[in-house]
């Protein structure tokens, strides 16, 4: 046990640049900054052009098509070429195009092409190309690695919602677009250049020592694949419904806008503690358990939001609830892949499985919104999440058993193997 916990320090000695590196890309990158700055901007956009609540969340499933189709083929590249040319080039695109944003000018049709166009070239800042290099550089601890790597959607996602408060008031919405586009730029971009390295890619090419797992084809016969995207799908659909929502929902519950303010970073936070959480309980139980327990949680806190008048405290545990669920996700998703399918087509199956997971949080938030124009609420759509979260969650009980356990618990087995039939032979 103290050899394993050697490891364990060791690869964070080692590891350290990488993860920071992680922290920051995913943190930046096209999975938080539209999610979590949409809430803060619909207001805006609604304001200027008239556009409905549902109009607006739209552009949030138009990116998800865009990810679906280019997704796959980003996780291709990186299996073959490396994750670090795909995530860096994809990182300036990015950029580039969330600041296309201030350039609105009325049209949806347009404002629609450049939510797809964001999903088209910033498919490779998604955790797809990331956390390969956590998987190949983390073993001992794989799953605190990639809680703590993916924690960069929690602190971003704290910090995005005040931070665009402030600029939209002082500067307007369309400074807010630029500024915020401009972040991974100025504050990733650096130190991914410096720092993030894939310790597996110089494996990529070499055909006498293959990365162990399954090839695509053969993940796409198996019953796992399928009840991985389900899993993710539903609850991807629950989770990420109420988020771009919240601020509107809290008011709709007759919450004042200072009371809003201090309630919705509690998302970011709560993220946080889900990702490192997650990490650790997936390192040392059963991970489809674990999934379920977690997804219980949020259920709960979909049926609080649902009261009529539930309180500050109430909100404050049913946002901090929910936003734990969302902080396990994509770490979860990653452990998943390395133990049933091995790290051999890791991106590639990632990206493919992401396609569940972007269409279930692209379609959530459009549902919400729907419900809101509707009914004036969202009353209806947050009791579907409470039995999507759980049905989600039941859906990974049969993947049964790892295929590909951890390094160090396979040489601890054959150490004490070793060790018994020393003890079995007399004088030994």
């Amino acid at each position: 046990m103290a050899k394993l916990s050697e490891n364990q320090a060791g690869e964070f000695r080692r590891g350290w640049p990488l993860l920071l590196s992680v922290v920051l890309g995913v943190g930046l990158g096209l999975s938080p900054l539209p999610f979590y700055s949409i809430g803060m901007l619909a207001p805006q956009l609604a304001k200027e052009f008239g556009w409905s609540f549902a109009s607006i969340m739209l552009g949030l499933p138009v990116a998800t098509v865009a990810v679906m189709i280019v997704g796959p083929i980003i996780g291709w590249v990186g299996d073959r070429i490396g994750v670090r040319p795909v995530a860096i080039a994809s990182l300036v695109l990015f950029a580039f195009a969330f600041m296309g944003f201030a350039l609105t000018s009325g049209s949806l049709p347009l404002f629609y092409l450049n939510w797809a166009l964001m999903g088209a070239v910033g498919a490779g800042t998604l955790p797809t190309t990331w956390t390969r290099a956590i998987n190949n550089g983390f073993e001992a601890n794989k799953g605190l690695a990639l809680g703590i790597a993916l924690m960069g959607t929690g602190v971003f996602g704290f910090l995005i919602k005040p931070f665009l408060m402030w600029m939209i008031e002082a500067h307007g919405w369309r400074a807010a677009y630029l500024v915020t586009g401009a972040l991974p730029l100025v504050i990733a971009l650096p130190v991914a250049l410096l720092a993030f390295k894939d310790p597996g890619a110089r494996r990529v090419h070499t055909e006498t020592a293959p990365l162990p797992g399954l090839t695509l084809p053969q993940a796409l016969r198996d019953t796992k694949f399928w009840l991985i995207a389900g899993g993710f799908l539903l609850f991807s659909f629950a989770i990420a419904g109420p988020l771009p929502n919240l601020e509107n929902l809290l008011k709709l519950k007759g919450f004042t806008k200072a009371e809003i303010v201090s309630l919705a970073p509690v998302v970011g936070l709560s993220v946080i503690v889900g990702r490192v959480a997650g990490g650790w309980l997936v390192d040392r139980f059963w991970a489809p358990g674990v999934a379920l327990v977690l997804l219980c949680l949020p259920a709960l806190g979909c049926l609080i939001l649902h009261g009529q008048d539930p309180g500050f405290a109430g909100a404050l545990l049913a946002i901090a609830l929910v936003g734990m669920a969302a902080g396990m996700e994509f770490d979860l998703l990653a452990f998943l892949i390395a133990r049933y399918f091995g790290a051999r087509s890791y991106s590639t199956l990632y990206g493919c499985l992401y396609c569940a997971y972007a269409a279930g949080s692209g379609l959530g938030p459009v549902a919400f919104g729907a419900d809101f124009d509707a009914t004036g609420g969202y009353q209806l759509s947050l009791i579907m999440a409470t039995g999507l979260l759980v049905l989600g969650g039941i859906v990974l009980l049969p993947l049964g058993r790892y295929r590909f356990a951890a390094e160090h618990a396979v040489e601890e087995q054959r150490i004490e193997a070793a060790a018994g039939e020393r003890a079995a032979v007399p004088g030994a």
